[in-house]
């Protein structure tokens, strides 16, 4: 990674601990040189990648991945830059780079599991002395110590950050001095070639990431990237072993440390999950890293011959219960197709589980188009994987009513953004469309919550046609939910919305629009039944959902459109989620 560049000595070598003058050539070998350099880049790469493994990482386990991709980056480039001037303290360059990549190696190794165990420990915690002392689940011991570690174990993957970030640091400074140290003349270009060199490692190792790490476990990825620099400094090693002082200790700890990496790739990822499963109430089991998030399903066993409880988790956040999915869904679905002209051919972005898609089924649709961005997470729905708990399998496929296997469907992995217009290139139209996406948590998501977005699909509905959409909690995002309405209504939909209580989530909010005609509320009010199987949701339930306080649009004129870069909903979402902006309605 690049780093502030101390001004080497030129004409330096090292005896006794220090660089003296030593000419030992007229400029540096073909060889040694194309080694150092390769050095340089393979550390530059392994650099970038430590900051993307702890960012990745807090903000899969923490949430609010893009405040810690950008907290990460920028607590590591100032460390770096303390890094660079600490390095000038180091009197012999030769050692010191060689102790540097075995600690970095080992630090860079135990980030991931570490951090793991002790957010796991802190999580378990207050369960282990309840338990202990038999108190009640309302009885939790959650404050004092045991608040301040939780608290502090947040904060864990910033600390590794700053310690990294201080190390890497050093690796130009150290990297420029032995390069000068080989030659008795001053390397004109010597900066340049070693920045150049750290350009590119790090471009590679971006590339790196992005098309191999990100689909492997995380602490496999931590331990591969380890083991460069283990490499790196073996390699350094062996070629400068007589400017070392103590090559013989130094090579035994990187024998050591190859055997502890070796563990840490084979037993690690078993070892983090174990860890990371101490932040579930119920027994984790089954959890999968996909390219593009964390999925950690749960079982809670009931007594009374009940069946059992499945949850799952999308990086930490609870996706769906099996024990209230249903109620979710049919209010997503059924209001939408009860309210079209027609329901031949439904549009669902989202919704990758097939909960949603079960229940479009029930309406006999002729076709149904399925766009969703997770290729593995589809996977796990349609055919579930071999490793996955058998009962788990059964009951995935039990919920879903197989839907993801319907002859009727067409799945479309895709961005839904770029999807659509594919969508719109071909000329297709729909009679109903069924927005089912996370709620707007990262930018990423915000710009299919955006006006233009929302226009885009104004183009796919036929006229007669009903799109809903998803809208995040009006009991504790009241300015999100209203701001998605907003949105919707910007882009030419006659909008309402409408509520309802789902108990894994509490209050949760959807917004229904029509193009033209009258608008879903006064379509809806005309229904009498629900013209398909269905066992929770009534007509009377329907209506009620239109409901809201008294003073709950009160502040409607000052909440603005999710006007696409605006990152408005974004804000909304991200603010009211916080435990001091809870606003209290209902």
């Amino acid at each position: 990674m690049t780093t502030p560049l101390l001004d080497p000595s030129p004409h330096s070598s090292t005896h006794g601990g220090a660089e003296q003058s030593v000419p030992l050539s007229r400029n540096v070998s073909w060889f040694d040189d194309a080694l150092l350099l390769g050095i340089m880049a393979a550390l530059a790469g392994c650099g970038l990648i430590y900051e993307y493994l702890l960012s990745h990482y807090a903000g899969r386990i923490l949430g609010a991945l893009e405040a810690a991709i950008y907290t990460m980056i920028g607590l590591m480039i100032v460390s770096m830059g303390v890094g660079a001037f600490a390095a000038r303290k180091i009197k012999c360059a030769f050692t010191g780079f060689a102790i540097l990549e075995l600690t970095v190696a080992l630090c860079g190794s135990f980030a991931i599991i570490i951090t793991a165990a002790v957010i796991g420990f802190g999580q378990q915690l207050p369960l282990t002395i309840a338990n202990t002392l038999g108190l009640p689940p309302d009885h939790l011991p959650n404050g004092g110590f045991i608040a301040s570690l939780q608290t502090l174990s947040e904060y864990l993957p910033y600390v590794w950050g700053v310690l990294l970030g201080l190390m890497i640091g050093m690796e130009i400074p150290l990297i420029a001095r032995v390069r000068q140290s080989l030659s008795d003349a001053h390397l004109l270009h010597n900066a340049g070639t070693i920045y150049g060199a750290d350009y590119i490692g790090a471009g590679v190792g971006a590339a790196i990431w992005v098309g191999f790490m990100l689909a492997i476990d995380i602490q496999l990825a931590a331990a591969l990237t380890a083991s460069v620099n283990l490499l790196a400094g073996l390699a350094f090693i062996w070629r400068f072993w007589s400017q070392i002082r103590h090559a013989k200790w130094l090579l035994i700890g990187h024998i050591i440390a190859s055997v502890v990496i070796g563990l840490l790739a084979v037993k690690g990822p078993s070892w983090e999950q174990h860890f990371n499963n101490l932040l579930y109430k119920d027994k984790v089991v089954y959890a999968k890293a996909t390219r593009f998030q964390q999925l950690t399903f749960t079982e809670r066993l009931r007594g009374g011959g009940l069946s059992p409880v499945y949850n799952l988790y999308i990086n930490g956040r609870l996706q769906f219960s099996s024990s209230d999915e249903h109620i979710y869904h049919s209010f997503l679905v059924h209001p939408t197709l009860a309210a079209s002209a027609r329901h031949d051919n439904v549009l669902i972005i989202g919704g990758g589980d097939g909960l949603g898609l079960k229940q479009v089924l029930k309406w006999q649709p002729k076709a149904v188009t399925l766009m969703d961005l997770d290729q593995d997470l589809l996977a796990l729905f349609t055919n579930p994987p071999a490793d996955m708990p058998t009962d788990l399998s059964n009951a995935l496929l039990a919920l879903n009513g197989d839907a993801l296997n319907d002859p009727r469907l067409t799945l479309m992995v895709d961005d839904a953004f770029n999807g659509v217009d594919k969508l719109l290139s071909n000329g297709q139209m729909f009679d109903a469309i069924i927005v089912d996406l996370p709620d707007p948590s990262h930018p990423d998501l915000n710009k299919l919550y955006s006006d233009l977005f929302y226009r885009k699909l104004n183009e796919l509905l036929s006229a007669d046609g009903i799109i809903t959409v998803q809208s995040t909690s009006p009991y504790h995002a009241p300015n999100a939910f209203i701001s998605v309405g907003k949105t919707l209504s910007a882009a030419g939909f006659n909008v309402k919305q409408y509520h309802h209580n789902v108990p894994s989530f509490g209050e949760w909010g959807w917004s229904i629009g029509s193009k033209m005609g009258k608008n879903p509320q006064q379509r809806l009010a005309t229904i009498n039944e629900i013209p398909v199987p269905e066992d929770w949701l009534t007509p009377g339930l329907i209506h009620a959902s239109f409901e809201f306080p008294k003073h709950f649009y009160d502040d409607i004129d000052k909440i603005k459109v999710n006007d696409i870069g605006s990152l408005q909903l974004y804000y909304y979402h991200l603010a009211a989620w916080s435990e001091n902006e809870v606003i209290n309605l209902f």
